[in-house]
């Protein structure tokens, strides 16, 4: 049967593992997909690399828009990454009748409404699998392994090197910035790490989940992210003592009143199975109607395990390529005239529990003061930390876990305990999901 042809843009760390696996698996994909897939031109501005990579085996140009126009190219791979000249060259295969698999998280959470209705009108598959968690087939199981549930939330580790950072100051009591630098000499996070550490990255994973869990359009710019670069190792350490972990958690979850959509570090109990995943793994909880609670677990990142799922999306495309496109799997689930309108929150209307630290003057009646902020709010106290002053100091922590209220109210609490002469400071706020 006649092969499938792929165009490669961007031949670097996932785009060589996407070349390296489908070489060395090619029998085995042929199989499974039931004509081969092949690679016959490969675009990289680094000419010298891609001629390496490639091996003298196909075809290799610096022109991206040369591949995209190739007549005899079936499905674009677009490993380049970005907002600009990525989209341009997605949009440009899709009006050429081209499929295009993709793992750019960040131009679908951005431009996905806009790429998915081109792809629909022109009859065309984009699959991106390899935008969420890097190996992990989580993609395919919202959209389709829990395709007769009704999905309520679901929170994820979704960025390997806060993982990794939040697992090293754990483990060893360090600083934030002194487990960063040996991220970065490790290779785990980049010379800027900014998308990483501040929840960028994670939250434009986020986005294309929670738009396949409740069929709802991408909305990047309405979700409320917060990073890990303020944690300090003493809030892990009293976590750790009150019997919690936390990990830079994306959530979304669905209310009454529209869609959670949140990215920011997050105490979880340490029983939890999430809670345990260590260094720069991956890990997807979600909780459906019908099935209960599922956890999807591996490498969210790398050559091989990326290239898996960039793998996968080509053998479901070439299954698919000639099926008529109103029988294909929708690319958000639902079907493109059945999207919800439903709003996605305002962080001030969220509901969860929070872990409160405050540095406070060691006198009488400190307490009574913060607790009766809390009482006059309606603020329940779960469990409280009052530290003993070191000796010599007049100063010491208090720290405090709240049931579950409104973002609002917490903010408002907040505000008046650090108003107190006897507070020191600002008040460390890190929110607390159960995940029950």
């Amino acid at each position: 049967m006649k092969p499938i042809n792929v165009g490669l843009l961007g031949i670097g760390t996932v785009g060589g593992g996407t070349f390296t696996v489908l070489s060395r698996n090619e029998a085995e994909i042929t199989r499974r997909a039931g004509r081969p897939i092949r690679i016959v031109q490969v675009a990289d501005k680094n000419l010298e690399l891609a001629k390496q990579v490639a091996g003298g085996k196909v075809a290799v140009t610096d022109d991206a828009f040369a591949v995209v126009s190739n007549p005899e190219i079936d499905i674009v791979v677009e490993l380049i990454g970005g907002y600009g000249v990525a989209k341009d060259l997605v949009l440009k295969a899709i009006e050429n009748g081209k499929h295009v698999v993709t793992a750019n998280k960040a131009l679908l959470a951005v431009h996905g409404n806009e790429i998915f209705a081109a792809a629909q009108q022109k009859g065309v598959m984009v699959g991106f699998e390899a935008a969420v968690a890097g190996g992990i087939p989580i993609i395919k199981a919202l959209r389709e392994g829990l395709a007769a549930n009704r999905i309520q939330w679901l929170a994820g580790i979704i960025n390997g090197t806060t993982n990794f950072i939040l697992s090293e100051m754990r483990d060893k009591g360090l600083s934030f910035d002194a487990v960063l630098k040996e991220a970065q000499r490790l290779g785990y996070a980049e010379a800027d790490p900014t998308f990483d550490i501040e929840g960028i990255d994670a939250a434009h994973k986020l986005r294309i989940m929670a738009a396949i869990a409740f069929g709802i359009p991408m909305q990047f710019d309405k979700a409320y992210v917060e990073g890990i670069s303020k944690l300090e190792a003493a809030d892990i350490k009293y976590a750790e003592q009150l019997g919690y972990r936390i990990k830079l958690l994306g959530i979304t979850r669905r209310k009454e009143a529209g869609v959670e959509l949140r990215v920011h570090p997050t105490l979880i109990p340490a029983k939890r199975l999430i809670a345990n995943v260590e260094g720069a793994m991956n890990a997807v909880l979600v909780q459906a109607d019908a099935v209960g609670a599922t956890l999807y677990y591996g490498k969210g990142a790398g050559a091989e395990p990326t290239a898996s799922a960039v793998i996968a999306d080509l053998v479901e495309v070439t299954r698919l390529h000639t099926a008529d496109p109103q029988n294909r799997v929708p690319h958000l689930a639902f079907q493109p005239d059945r999207l919800s309108d439903v709003p996605v929150l305002p962080m001030a209307e969220v509901e969860t529990a929070y872990y409160l630290r405050m540095r406070v003057q060691d006198k009488p009646g400190v307490l009574a003061d913060i607790t009766r902020i809390l009482a006059d709010s309606q603020i329940s106290i779960d469990a409280m930390i009052q530290k003993e002053p070191a000796e010599g100091e007049g100063e010491t922590d208090i720290i405090i876990l709240t049931h579950v209220c409104k973002e609002s109210a917490a903010n408002t609490v907040i505000g008046k305990i650090e108003a107190l002469a006897a507070v020191l400071g600002k008040v460390t706020r890190i929110r607390l999901e159960e995940l029950q």
